[in-house]
């Protein structure tokens, strides 16, 4: 996987924003970033356990995922801004064969949103997707209400496929979302894409 992805054509993307795989040396500033954030991230987060926000707990988190990641199934970004850590994006559920897609979640810190830092992590997330990955469609799922993360997929192209009932345990309840999802405009038949189990 390459180092640094920067975002490239996409209106309303921050400038010196870049996502890269997220690496141990990154979880202290990740969890004083999730400890700034925490009553921002609340109503979009699943309820968490104070052990959550430690650096225990996120270090054992980030290995699963790198984990995973070293399986195929997952990739765990860092978002970075003039080489801050500000946010985090992970490309979840790849899943291969004739379907080559998967996921794609994100946030950014309180003291970094509405900037166009979203928008931009998005958009160099889409070029890893459809680029190195080779992936021909990722999905990503809002709360109704949140028009901010709608605003920042739409920005980068994704369209609402549908709204799914009591999708996610989000803030303690069940609650509904809209799906989203973005195929890439210039498909890849390369064999060694289509082919991968």
């Amino acid at each position: 996987m390459p180092g640094v992805i920067t975002a490239s054509g996409v209106d309303g993307a921050a400038p010196g924003v870049a996502v890269r795989l997220a690496a141990e040396d990154d979880v202290p500033a990740i969890t004083e970033l999730l400890l700034r954030s925490r009553e921002h991230l609340a109503p979009w987060e699943p309820l968490r356990e104070e052990s959550f926000f430690t650096e225990a707990s996120q270090r054992e988190g980030l290995h699963a995922l790198l984990e995973r990641h070293a399986a195929g199934t997952h990739v765990p970004l860092v978002v970075v801004e003039d080489g801050e850590v500000v946010g985090r994006v992970t490309v979840s559920d790849v899943v291969r064969g004739a379907f080559q897609s998967a996921h794609l979640g994100y946030w950014v810190g309180a003291a970094h949103t509405g900037r166009g830092v979203a928008t931009a992590a998005v958009a160099a997330t889409v070029r890893l997707a459809f680029g190195e990955l080779g992936l021909h469609r990722l999905q990503a799922d809002t709360l109704l209400h949140n028009t901010a993360s709608q605003r920042v997929l739409a920005r980068n192209g994704f369209v609402r496929i549908g709204t799914a009932p009591r999708y996610l345990r989000i803030a303690g309840r069940w609650q509904d979302h809209h799906l989203h999802q973005l195929l890439d405009d210039q498909p890849s038949d390369r064999q060694d894409v289509a082919d991968r189990p």
